[in-house]
């Protein structure tokens, strides 16, 4: 039956196997973000000794299971109130805006070494240019609403989304050059042979700088001063309700899968298994590579932005920025030139 199943797929055009992928993984995505909500309810609780959510169940069973959908239901009943004197039209279309790029960037991602909807040679310079697009949909809800608390906290998340972007490109950069390729497929492939092979290890500031990039970039704490309740009340989002505000929601989530996805393939090697080529452990199937290294390693990762969020307060507005351009964009350039040295000496990944 498998192989029957497998000869009917395979004999399906292109454009219908994309197609399939593409509903696959806009499901997926979108599951995973609504169980992720509930995870990080209920790590946050963990870690302020509370149970977190706890009331709603499915079929009578695992208390808090179905908080997700609880959500989902509540948001879809709320009415979507549009102020009177905004800008109706863009005031609809800047959700989908910031919505857009969070899910686009996956055709290009690989999840196996098959398992990935184009097999792009420039994915690397397709996802910088789409992952800095969904500045454009901060921007319009802050400028679309007509509120001067909505465009006070679109302002700040704009200004922060570029420096911050600047530090991840440098860090792509960086990574571009140890693997010499583009493509995010052979990007993984170049990191064969354990975990010490893997891009981390020779591009360790980098890693760091990408994923605190990451994080900044989806204005999550403890650089979320663009949401500062306490100070604008809720950002550029403020006049938003009902399924408006959950596209917003949704888009910050799936952003936050998104750089995990993206750190794990470019630093932790994908889908490669850590124990590749250790002698003892390299016949056994730890070795072997697949998916659910590469969703481990997601999975890790998306706990460090939840773990954030538990243990840090909020930076102040200048503070950020200090970081941004005086910290992470000043080291992302030393190690590039630190690279272009071990390069000359054909040391680590340049000894090929």
């Amino acid at each position: 039956m498998l192989q029957t199943l497998s000869n009917t797929w395979l004999s399906l055009p292109d454009y219908a196997r994309s197609t399939a992928w593409i509903l696959v993984v806009t499901v997926a995505l979108i599951l995973s973000v609504a169980f992720l909500t509930l995870w990080e309810r209920k790590v946050i609780g963990w870690m302020q000794l509370r149970r977190g959510p706890n009331r709603v169940r499915i079929f009578g069973t695992l208390p808090g299971l179905g908080q997700p959908f609880a959500d989902v239901v509540k948001l879809l009943l709320k009415e979507v109130v549009i102020p009177t004197n905004s800008n109706k039209f863009l005031f609809r279309l800047a959700p989908m805006i910031a919505l857009i790029p969070a899910f686009a960037a996956w055709a290009v991602i690989p999840l196996s070494p098959e398992l990935v909807i184009s097999k792009a040679d420039a994915g690397l310079l397709y996802l910088l240019s789409l992952t800095s697009m969904g500045v454009y949909g901060v921007i319009i809800a802050g400028w679309a609403a007509n509120s001067k608390y909505a465009f006070l906290g679109a302002m700040r998340s704009a200004a922060q989304m570029v420096a911050y972007e600047i530090a991840m490109g440098f860090a792509l950069v960086g990574v571009l050059m140890a693997t010499r390729s583009m493509n995010l497929g052979t990007i993984v492939h170049t990191q064969q042979g354990g975990a010490l092979a893997w891009n981390w290890f020779w591009l360790f500031p980098l890693f760091v700088v990408y994923f605190i990039s990451g994080v900044a970039e989806t204005n999550r704490a403890p650089f979320d001063v663009a949401e500062g309740e306490s100070e604008i009340v809720a950002g550029f989002h403020v006049e938003y309700s009902g399924m408006a505000f959950a596209l917003f929601f949704l888009a910050e989530y799936a952003n936050m899968i998104l750089i995990s996805a993206l750190a794990a393939v470019m630093f932790l090697g994908g889908w490669l298994s850590p124990f590749q080529g250790y002698p003892g452990i390299g016949a056994t199937p730890l070795a072997h590579s697949s998916f659910l290294w590469l969703a481990l390693k997601i999975f890790i990762l998306l706990f460090l932005f939840l773990w954030f969020r538990a243990t840090f307060p909020r930076y102040r507005y200048d503070q950020i920025m200090r970081l941004g351009w005086k910290a992470l964009i000043p080291v992302t350039l030393v190690w590039i030139g630190v690279e272009m040295v071990l390069a000359a000496c054909r040391v680590g990944p340049w000894s090929h």
